[in-house]
């Protein structure tokens, strides 16, 4: 099995923190997102553990709520002592409808609207991550004018390629996100951010990247970072107290994917960072990372029912399912490798080689190609791994299909954390 979450029980099923995943199928219906909640728990309390013994007092890290955004995650995430990486106005609203506190919010977003600053200041954020110098003006003045006194992260890009997917690679000089610290238009950033009366220039984030399962590539980052910061401390007499080195550590998706050592890499990334700040001489900053992926994904997984098998004579067989695009969008976006399991006859050698289809009108519509389970029958369960973020978050009502409930498991016990949408939800905004 590709966690030791999963196991097969005496009748033959799959089972998910000792949960048999067609029993769950049968009680919530399918599509069925399942997540976790102890394995979360688990994955939180690695990052908080590593960056308290590695990293200065004050490091935490900041939950990325983008790969994995409802009510019930945030408890989970706050208790376990995270703050929490927000990137919209809604994702704000639902963090703080589930009680979060509005200080260990961190702003980001490469486009806050006029409106999207104002509700991001009314809700007193703890930090607004700052994309480029047209919102850095924005804040400014919509903070003068509610009297807030804003604590703000300048986003910088460092021209880095962390050879991952195209897709997700952030850390480029040519990217939307940040100002590059190239091309020197980062240290303007830093010169003007410092002139804005109503802000308070902490530090500076960085992302390169996702699906990282080295630290070599952390490691980079940071020496420009702290290029940066002794440039700024030598021209601008500035300090930077932060560095936000985002998130990006990866997750195994199919058995060829390595297992990631987060601690190991954390203390590997602690120790360059010591070692370069002291050859710069400048004091060791605060370190916050931005976990997400790496904290839900392997956590999850999508139960579907077989609508049975399709044989195009000489060249392939399909298995189809009722779920598809509109719940897992990653295959048609990115030909994302998924584990695909038989979860009704999960002791049963896969030894059936099968293009997983779904239920919309598009050829694109799959979620995995010429892979081999057990042969399934019409009715039997699909289990999709590794679907805890980007599937929820990414879902969509393509052909108008409702999307999944979410069911979390703790402890032995299955609880419905999001109800599937009905046929009213999809009509309720429309006049």
């Amino acid at each position: 099995m590709l966690y030791d979450n999963l196991s097969v029980n005496d009748r033959g099923h799959l089972e998910v923190a000792g949960l048999d995943t067609v029993d769950l199928a049968a009680e919530y219906g399918t599509p069925l997102y399942l997540l976790d909640e102890d394995r979360v728990r688990a994955h939180c309390r690695t990052y908080v553990e590593a960056m308290r013994k590695y990293f200065p007092e004050g490091s935490v890290p900041l939950y990325a709520g983008k790969a994995l955004c409802f009510k019930g995650i945030y408890p989970v995430v706050d208790s376990e002592g995270l703050s929490a990486d927000v990137v919209s106005p809604g994702e704000i609203y639902t963090a703080l409808a589930a009680g979060f506190p509005a200080g260990k919010l961190y702003f980001h977003g490469t486009n806050k609207t006029d409106e999207d600053i104002a509700y991001g200041l009314r809700s007193r954020v703890g930090f607004f991550i700052v994309d480029n110098p047209n919102e850095l003006r924005a804040l400014n003045a919509e903070a003068g004018r509610q009297g807030v006194h804003q604590k703000i992260l300048l986003r910088v890009t460092v021209g880095l390629d962390p050879h991952t997917l195209e897709a997700i690679n952030t850390g480029r000089v040519d990217s939307q996100f940040g100002v590059p610290i190239e091309t020197g238009q980062a240290a303007r950033f830093v010169e003007e951010a410092m002139a804005q009366e109503n802000l308070e220039l902490f530090g500076f984030h960085s992302h390169i990247g996702s699906q990282i399962f080295e630290s070599d590539s952390f490691c980079d980052q940071a020496d420009i970072l702290i290029r940066f910061a002794k440039e700024m401390k030598e021209k601008l007499d500035y300090t930077a107290r932060i560095f936000n080195i985002g998130g990006g550590f990866g997750v195994r998706y199919v058995e060829s994917d390595p297992e990631v050592d987060i601690a190991g890499n954390i203390r590997e990334i602690s120790d360059h960072l010591r070692k370069g700040c002291a050859q710069a001489g400048i004091p060791m900053p605060v370190i916050l990372m931005e976990p997400g992926r790496s904290i839900v994904a392997d956590a999850g997984v999508t139960l579907y029912t077989t609508g049975g098998i399709k044989t195009v004579e000489g060249y392939r067989d399909y298995v189809t399912v009722d779920g598809g695009m509109t719940d897992n969008p990653r295959y048609a976006l990115y030909k994302s490798a998924y584990t695909v399991l038989n979860a009704s006859h999960a002791d049963q050698a896969a030894d059936f080689t099968c293009t997983i289809a779904g239920r919309c009108c598009e050829s694109g519509d799959r979620i995995a190609e010429e892979i081999q389970i057990a042969k399934p029958r019409r009715g039997d369960i699909i289990a999709v791994l590794t679907t805890g973020a980007y599937n929820y978050a990414m879902s969509m009502n393509y052909n108008r299909v409702p999307r999944p409930a979410l069911v979390m498991l703790h402890e032995g016990t299955a609880r419905l954390a999001v109800r599937r949408q009905t046929f009213e939800d999809l009509v309720a905004c429309e006049l």
